[in-house]
């Protein structure tokens, strides 16, 4: 998978980690791709998204790891992760709004893509 790829060579670049990420805006163009990412980028274990974002409370503003804070690709136009990548810099200067992630975060994710071609980034405030 190129999300799986691209999360090996975005973990292999940084001393950061999964975990060390507040805010994820991975890329949506369709459903399923974000459920890829989370394993693709090692949130979870292959075939265990479905699991980790059940009930939604995991991925909520106030959650373990808040996704699409800025609603997806569904409220912002299909524009392959550009999108994403401005909501990532909101939520980290604390823009965020309504929809801002409590506890001023300081790493986001961003992604695109996800079939055979793929892409992230890691975003830090300091």
């Amino acid at each position: 998978f190129a999300a799986e790829d691209a999360g090996q060579r975005l973990w292999a670049m940084t001393d950061l980690r999964p975990g060390d990420v507040d805010v994820a805006a991975l890329y949506d163009g369709f459903s399923f791709l974000s459920l890829l990412w989370l394993e693709g980028l090692g949130f979870c274990g292959r075939g265990e998204a479905g699991a980790f974002v059940e009930g939604g409370h995991r991925i909520a503003l106030d959650g373990e790891l808040p996704l699409a804070t800025g609603g997806g690709q569904l409220s912002a136009g299909r524009l392959h992760g550009l999108g994403h990548f401005c909501e990532a810099v909101l939520q980290l200067r604390g823009q965020g709004g309504a929809r801002q992630v409590p506890n001023s975060p300081r790493v986001a994710v961003v992604s695109n893509g996800g079939g055979p071609i793929a892409s992230a980034a890691l975003l830090v405030r300091e």
